[in-house]
């Protein structure tokens, strides 16, 4: 199995740090405002990393963090007028309530911010004791970069270029501009705890580090995330995590592309973020992860006005197959084990779900010949597919759930569905008189047929 390490920059075989274990943790949301998803893509990504994991037999720990202290979500507190700490509870209620309705499993173990200060506190206490951290008379603690001359070695910038990419904060309390913040002092109405150098709140990169520590030790196997968190966030995590330990922090560093709408970056300003909870009130759960696994997860993914749509159309044309062969062959329990050995081949070269999920198209187009042939293979393709394709969320409900309750095409006549099938035949057999009188007679039917690369699609007239 290999993994792209973005440390290293390149595919690296996986050996985890304790035998048949894997340590993994990936930073989640900031609960400022409701999933996006951008959210939802990430989330998504590690849960079938995760699985991945399992299927090949590791006892996996896999912790994910809540945000659920920073200035945005201040800013949104005296916005709405609700305090800070209910602002944030209310957020990750609402976020669990959507992840749940996109049918993505929870991580091993949450983590939250507000429920680590302690640790904070004694990670950041340690790091003044070794000479990495300082703190300012103001209440502010800093992290000293100069302290830390690997600093840099993820993002590959050097001290200069970190000045262009971050923004820097005029603060005479520093040794050098690009030290950061690890204790906010704090300011008037803010939310705050107590600590050594007075009233503040932690800074935002110290939180994964500190929390990381308190649940698994010193290291962990691997750590994601977007790739817009490399710096500074993941740099600053390493930096905190190595001064004090002394240890590698993450053996495997691992980052999901960006999400672009119509080829722009997603954005709050640019009023394009796709919120999840409208997505799901428009389309299937298999659907949306259908199309967010259908390009390599460290690949930016564009997301088009037909996206979501087309894989809705290319899930009915499955589920249909999949049913069709149940019908006929309903007493079938065999699998077809080389589709799980292929499945295992793409996944384990970098988690490729992309080739993964392309494999779908020829499998199914075997199993509608088969099942027009009337050879009971086709529901052993189908009983495999449903088995192998459940670790990424697809092909989980029953056939006839699903066409009800999403197929826009469910409603089409069996007999009609029957006329389009065998045109289908008659077109891989070269019989093009035979599919051109089916389609006249779909058209007598009320019924115009489209032609698509691996199938078909039916509409009325």
């Amino acid at each position: 199995m290999k993994i792209y390490n973005s440390l290293t920059r390149r595919k690296e075989a996986f050996e985890p740090l304790e035998k048949g274990k894997v340590k993994m943790y990936a930073c989640g949301i900031t609960v400022s405002g409701e999933a996006h998803i951008g959210h939802a893509f990430q989330a998504l990504i590690y849960d079938v990393f995760r699985k991945f994991f399992e299927k090949q037999g590791y006892e996996v720990s896999y912790a994910r963090n809540y945000t659920d202290v920073d200035d945005k979500i201040i800013a949104r507190s005296k916005e709405t007028g609700i305090p800070a700490d209910k602002y944030a509870a209310m957020m990750i209620e609402k976020i669990d309530r959507e992840m749940a309705r996109a049918e993505i499993d929870e991580p091993t173990l949450w983590l939250k911010a507000t429920e680590n200060i302690g640790n904070i506190i004694s990670f950041i206490q340690e790091l003044i004791d070794k000479g990495h951290a300082y703190a300012a008379e103001n209440g502010d603690v800093y992290f000293d970069v100069d302290s830390f001359p690997a600093y840099g070695a993820l993002s590959g910038r050097s001290k200069e270029d970190m000045l262009d990419g971050v923004r820097v904060e005029n603060d005479s309390a520093k040794k050098n501009a690009y030290d950061f913040t690890l204790w906010k002092s704090a300011k008037e109405g803010e939310i705050q705890w107590d600590s050594p150098w007075g009233k503040g709140r932690p800074g935002w990169h110290i939180e994964c580090s500190a929390m990381n520590r308190a649940a698994f030790g010193d290291q962990i196997d691997l750590h994601g995330g977007g790739r817009d968190l490399i710096f500074p966030h993941h740099e600053n995590e390493i930096a905190q995590s190595e001064a004090l330990t002394g240890k590698r922090f993450a053996k495997y560093w691992t980052h999901n592309g960006l999400i672009k709408v119509n080829g722009q970056k997603m954005s709050k300003s640019l009023g394009n973020s796709l919120l999840l909870s409208d997505l799901l009130d428009e389309y299937s759960p298999d659907a949306i992860k259908f199309a967010l696994l259908s390009t390599n997860y460290r690949g930016d993914l564009n997301i088009t006005d037909t996206l979501f749509s087309e894989a809705e159309e290319h899930l009915a044309r499955f589920y249909y197959l999949i049913l069709k062969a149940e019908e006929t062959f309903p007493n079938e329990s065999g699998r077809a084990a080389e589709i799980d050995k292929k499945f295992d081949e793409a996944m384990s070269d970098d988690f490729n779900t992309a080739l993964a999920l392309s494999d779908l198209f020829g499998y199914f187009k075997e199993v509608a010949r088969l099942t027009a042939e009337g050879n009971p293979r086709a529901r052993q393709i189908t009983n495999q597919i449903k088995e192998t394709y459940a670790l990424l969320g697809i092909f989980k409900k029953p056939a006839a759930e699903y066409l009800a309750k999403y197929a826009k095409s469910a409603e089409i006549p069996e007999e009609v569905r029957a006329v389009a099938e065998e045109r289908q035949q008659a077109r891989r057999e070269k019989n093009w008189a035979k599919s051109d009188e089916l389609r006249e007679k779909l058209k007598e039917l009320g019924y115009a047929v489209k032609d698509q690369k691996d199938g078909f699609e039916l509409s009325k007239l």
